[in-house]
């Protein structure tokens, strides 16, 4: 008959007696030093061992909840760190960018510059940069260069030979305020300001990476970038027969691309390896178009005063819209898609860093303006 050394048995018990830290005792009725019962046969030792092993399971679960409930994890405040960040980013924008000769042109450039715009893309590309083992002074200059040409890409997007818009961050937008010619100007400036800036103010790490996200930046928003998104939607207007496709490349450049540019710029100044930057570059791509497909959304069912911006333009314009090409309802399954899938890019990082990437994601697909 098959039997069991009951000195190991008893030694097993002891460690998950440890574990559970538990007065019951399965072998308490057995005189365990009699040399006698040193072996006993399996069929007696089993049931007694399966009986232990789910007390012991039991307990052990009860005590973890106790824990856990004892010292809950901490919940990620996602407020306080956009607020934390955003008024870092605004204190280095408002260095940056400061009054001088010729004050008008630094005004123009201030006046869209500074105002009460949500960051998220500088707070993107500061994100990637921790998350991969940098810090937020390494990445700070390539934010700033961020908003300044997101910034630049709106005071030309509202110009009356592009989208001709007169609201813009709650306030009249720039050609409004300083006339068609400065704000262009303004624009030309912030572009080119942007890359001096990135250029002379990143330090603390080797200049090959700054070459390449410079080279990164640059792609970004030119003819294959942000540019070329903008001539197509541009080219689009009226067309009666545009295909999911061709409007997933005007987002996917027009909004998305300086979005993927943050991210990616952050991952490759903290450090990130080709596989992270891959990662995250596809995570980037992932909410740059969830960003749109929401934006869509809200032009249609959000007013003026709650987005801060003309509602119902693109309508007006006969533009192609998710909403108008897919409907309201695919359109919101659309953005549930893609929300999935950029949270599953983060799945292999460390989640405790990954934690603004993905709340920022949920902020992104639930945005109300």
């Amino acid at each position: 008959m098959s039997s069991v050394n009951l000195g190991t048995l008893v030694h097993g018990y002891t460690i998950f007696n440890l574990t559970a830290r538990s007065k019951f005792h399965p072998f308490k009725k057995i005189p365990v030093a009699s040399p006698k019962l040193r072996r006993l046969p399996m069929p007696f030792v089993v049931p007694r061992l399966n009986r232990f092993l789910s007390v012991s399971a039991v307990l052990t679960k009860q005590e973890t909840l106790q824990e856990e409930e004892e010292n809950p994890k901490p919940v990620f405040d996602f407020k306080s760190y956009m607020l934390q960040k955003a008024n870092s980013v605004n204190q280095a924008l408002d260095a940056a960018v400061s009054i001088r000769d010729p004050p008008k042109i630094h005004e123009a450039m201030r006046y869209s510059l500074i105002a009460a715009g949500k960051r998220v893309r500088p707070v993107l590309c500061i994100a990637a940069c921790e998350l991969v083992g940098g810090n937020e002074s390494i990445a700070m200059p390539a934010a700033c260069a961020i908003e300044m040409i997101h910034t630049m890409s709106l005071i030309h997007d509202d110009l009356p030979c592009m989208d001709n818009d007169d609201l813009r961050r709650g306030k009249p937008t720039n050609h409004k305020v300083f006339g068609e010619d400065v704000a262009v100007l303004a624009g030309d400036a912030l572009l080119a300001f942007a890359f001096e800036h990135m250029a002379v103010s990143t330090v603390g790490i080797p200049p090959s990476r700054v070459v390449k996200v410079v080279g990164e930046l640059a792609k970004s928003i030119g003819s294959e970038g942000l540019v070329a998104g903008q001539v197509v939607d541009l080219n689009s207007e009226g067309l009666k027969e545009v295909g999911l496709d061709h409007l997933e490349f005007i987002h996917q450049h027009k909004t998305a691309a300086l979005l993927e540019a943050a991210v990616v710029l952050g991952a490759i100044l903290g450090g990130g390896s080709d596989d992270e930057v891959e990662k995250l570059r596809t995570f980037a791509r992932c909410i740059g178009l969830l960003f749109q497909v929401v934006d869509d959304i809200l032009d249609v069912t959000k007013s003026s005063q709650e987005l801060g911006k003309t509602a119902g333009k693109d309508l007006v314009a006969d533009k192609v819209t998710y909403p108008k090409l897919l409907g309201i309802e695919k359109s919101r399954e659309l953005a549930d898609k893609l929300h999935k899938d950029a949270q599953q890019q983060l799945s292999g990082f460390d989640q405790e860093k990954a934690a603004p990437l993905i709340a920022l994601a949920n902020y992104i697909a639930n945005r109300q303006n």
